[in-house]
């Protein structure tokens, strides 16, 4: 079997707590993402100082503190992006959406063209993978409730500042799992690794 090309993989962890199952996943799939030969950075996001606020919106630029700073760069860094939150009242957490406001701003994650119906997208190279937990059936999610919680970072997030593809991964539901099973989903995050 032929190796991939190693990959500059950045893993962003949208779930508040490093004591998560969400963070269990990241950590299963940059440890063998490293295991493979890719380089990995990783950004947990509970432990960034930033005001998840954009309290202008584009009205007015506002100051990027250095943790964002730094995010910014590991993203310009990147090849592969890989998303580890959870699905919470139908969405990302509050923390992973601030993040988004604060940092996929015009000029970096997209650029604004006079008479273009749809800006420039300036991610555009990137690929990236979703690993999301929740405590919905993910059948249930996808066909009840249509993904509210990923086709926002997926669709008018990624692949509208020309990330793509975006691979999604779901997991659940975590309440009530046992313990063969959050296994058995960790090695499914350590697979899709495995087959960067």
């Amino acid at each position: 079997m032929t190796k991939t090309t190693p990959k500059r993989i950045l893993i962003i962890l949208g779930h508040p707590s490093s004591d998560s199952y969400c963070a269990a996943l990241a950590e299963a799939y940059a440890a063998t993402a490293r295991s493979e030969g890719h380089t990995v950075r990783e950004l947990r996001l509970g432990q960034l100082d930033f005001d998840q606020n954009l309290h202008e919106g584009y009205r007015q630029v506002q100051p990027l503190e250095a943790d964002l700073l730094a995010a910014q760069e590991a993203i310009t860094w990147a090849e592969h992006l890989v998303f580890a939150y959870p699905i919470w009242w139908g969405g990302a957490p509050a923390l992973l959406k601030g993040f988004v406001d604060r940092v996929f701003l015009p000029g970096f994650a997209f650029k604004y063209r006079p008479g273009k119906a749809f800006p420039a997208q300036l991610l555009k190279g990137r690929t990236a993978q979703l690993l999301v937990s929740m405590d919905t059936p993910p059948w249930y999610f996808r066909w009840i409730y249509h993904m509210p919680g990923i086709h926002q970072l997926r669709k008018t997030t990624l692949e509208f500042c020309g990330v793509k593809p975006v691979s999604v991964a779901s997991f659940g539901p975590i309440l009530n799992s046992t313990e063969a099973q959050r296994e058995r989903w960790l090695e499914q995050a350590r697979a899709l690794a495995r087959r960067l």
